[in-house]
C-alpha cells in the first residue's frame, strides 16, 4: 500500500477543534464548557461533544422515521412534496448558515436542528392535537422529542442540545439558553414558511400570486430566493447596533413581513378546508389506535416500551412514534378493512 505523501494531511482532533472554537463570537457556546451529559462519558478523540451529539442523532431510529412523516399534506401525490425529513434537512442547512455567519458554534446548531422534530406524531401538526385529551396540559412534539432522546432511545446528549430540542418552538417557555438554539428557531420558521407555500401551490390550495405582496417584495418568491433573503434578514438584524440584547433576531421590517406571511399561511393553508378534512380523519386514526392499545397494551413492542412509565404514557409513546404509513397500516389491520380503506382513500 502506498502511503500518503508527507505533509498531505493535518490531524484535526478534538483538542484542535476546541481550540478553534476559542475564535468564535463571544456569544457562541463552546463545547469544552458544555454543561455536560446526564451520564458522564470519556471524551471522543476526534469529535467535540456537539459533533458527537450530531452523529448520534443521525443514527437514531426516530430520525430515520421522519422520512415517512407528514409535513403539511397527508399522502400527497408527486415526489416533490416536503416530508418531515426533508424539512429537517432544510432547517439544518439554514441553522448552519446562520450560525456560521454569526460566528456561533455550527455543530451545536446542526445537532439541535437535526433533532428538533424527532418527537413529531404521525400526520404532523394535523395529528398533534389528537393526543391532547390523554396528556395533562396537552401534548407537544418538542417535549416528546426530549423524551425520545433522554429515555426511549437514551442518546445521552449534552444539556445544550436537549435544551434546544425542548425550546425549538416559539411557543415554549422559557426560551432556549443558547444563541445556536435561537438560530434553529428562526431556521424552522424560515424552512416551513418558504417550502410549505410551494407545497400548497402544488396541491392547488393557493396560487403563489396569492401570497402577501409585502412578503414577496421583501423576500422574493418561495424557494431558494425567499430562504436566502430570510437568512440575510436574520444576519442583518442580529448584527445591528440596535440589537442591544445580543440575541439572534430578524431585521424589524423583514420580521413584520414574515409575520404577515405566517398569518396568511395559517389562514389559507394550515386552516384550509383541505387541512380541516385531513385533520378530522387523522385525529380519528390516532385516537382509535391509542384507545385500542390502552385496551391491549401487550401489543406494544418490547423494543419501544418504557417499562418505568405508566401504561398511558407507554401507549402515547408508541402511537406518537409511528410513521404515517405505519399508523394507517396498523389501523387497517386492527379495524374493519373496508372502513379503513375508505378513510385512507380520503387522505389520498
Amino acid at each position: 500500500m502506498t502511503s500518503a505523501p508527507s505533509g498531505s494531511f493535518r490531524l484535526t482532533d478534538r483538542a484542535a477543534r476546541e481550540r478553534a472554537e476559542e475564535q468564535l463570537a463571544p456569544a457562541a457556546t463552546r463545547s469544552a464548557t458544555s454543561r455536560g451529559r446526564a451520564r458522564p462519558e470519556p471524551e471522543d478523540a476526534l469529535r467535540t461533544a456537539f459533533e458527537r451529539d450530531r452523529d448520534r442523532i443521525l443514527h437514531a431510529k426516530a430520525f430515520r422515521r421522519l422520512k415517512h412523516k407528514t409535513q403539511v399534506f397527508l399522502n400527497p401525490e408527486g415526489d416533490h412534496f416536503v416530508t418531515r425529513l426533508t424539512h429537517t434537512l432544510q432547517v439544518t442547512q439554514v441553522a448552519r448558515s446562520l450560525a456560521r455567519a454569526l460566528g456561533l458554534n455550527e455543530p451545536l446548531a446542526e445537532a439541535i436542528a437535526l433533532a428538533h422534530d424527532v418527537g413529531h406524531s404521525p400526520f404532523g401538526h394535523i395529528g398533534e392535537e389528537a393526543f391532547d385529551p390523554y396528556v395533562p396540559g396537552g401534548w407537544h412534539h418538542a417535549a416528546q422529542g426530549v423524551r425520545i432522546v433522554e429515555i426511549l432511545e437514551d442518546l445521552n446528549l449534552t444539556w445544550e442540545v436537549r435544551d434546544g430540542i425542548r425550546a425549538h418552538s416559539w411557543k415554549i417557555a422559557p426560551p432556549p439558553a443558547t444563541r445556536e438554539a435561537e438560530c434553529v428557531r428562526y431556521a424552522d420558521r424560515i424552512g416551513y414558511l418558504s417550502h410549505d407555500a410551494l407545497d400548497a401551490a402544488r396541491a392547488g390550495v393557493i396560487r403563489t400570486a396569492d401570497l402577501p405582496a409585502r412578503a414577496v417584495a421583501v423576500f422574493g418568491e418561495p424557494g431558494s430566493q425567499m430562504v436566502g433573503a430570510m437568512i440575510g434578514a436574520v444576519v442583518t438584524g442580529s448584527l445591528s447596533p440596535a440589537n442591544a440584547a445580543g440575541a439572534v433576531v430578524m431585521d424589524p421590517e423583514a420580521l413584520q413581513a414574515m409575520h404577515e406571511l405566517r398569518d396568511f399561511m395559517f389562514a389559507r393553508v394550515y386552516a384550509s378546508d383541505v387541512a380541516a378534512g385531513q385533520k378530522h380523519l387523522a385525529i380519528g386514526v390516532i385516537r382509535r389506535l391509542v384507545d385500542h392499545h390502552l385496551a391491549h397494551p401487550e401489543l406494544i413492542p418490547v423494543s419501544y416500551r418504557d417499562t418505568a412509565a405508566d401504561e398511558l404514557t407507554q401507549v402515547v409513546d408508541y402511537v406518537s412514534g409511528m410513521t404515517d404509513r405505519f399508523a394507517l397500516a396498523t389501523h387497517d389491520r386492527l379495524f374493519d378493512a373496508d372502513a379503513a380503506a375508505r378513510m385512507i382513500s380520503l387522505l389520498c
